[in-house]
């Protein structure tokens, strides 16, 4: 498919076909930075140098119970506490950071794939969420957001009470 006939799950995720990410698997050179991939980072501000700092986008699973939409994404590296989780009833993001504990000069490096730095995602959900009954988890590195779905269709009946 082509950008402009995207299906409907990759607009609403921000999925990327297999078929067409641009990967980069050339050689580094000195100083070069190497991204993970060219579909995954978005520009944010401007550093010291006036060169544009990257913010990678996560990647992400959604799906459907019948009680719940289920969003996991991978967030190896980040402490639990480091990440922002922000729940509408019909969007959540997820930001945070992950920072490199060691420092490699960039010529030693034969191939990089690990993203290192700022991430956030932003998902619009197919329906209406409880915010208030949200959980999430993180074991192994794997976040798992468990949303209830709120049920429009339900109905109650209500009495009349006499004063």
């Amino acid at each position: 498919m082509s950008k402009d006939k995207r299906s409907f799950f990759e607009r609403l995720t921000g999925a990327v076909n297999p078929r067409e990410r641009e990967e980069v698997s050339a050689p580094l050179e000195a100083g070069r930075r190497l991204p993970v991939k060219q579909n995954g980072k978005k520009p944010v501000a401007l550093g010291n140098d006036e060169t544009p700092q990257e913010e990678g986008e996560l990647t992400v699973d959604v799906y459907q119970t019948a009680d719940d939409i289920v969003i996991k994404t991978i967030v190896a590296g980040v402490r639990p506490d480091e990440l922002d989780i922000s729940i509408t009833r019909d969007m959540v993001t997820i930001r945070g950071s992950r920072q490199e504990a060691s420092e490699v000069n960039v010529g030693d490096y034969f191939h990089r794939e690990l993203y290192w730095g700022s991430f956030s995602r932003t998902i619009l959900l197919p329906q209406e969420i409880d915010v208030d009954g949200s959980e999430a988890s993180e074991r192994h590195g794997l976040l798992t957001l468990k949303l209830p779905k709120l049920d429009k269709s339900r109905q109650t009946k209500l009495k009349v009470r006499t004063s």
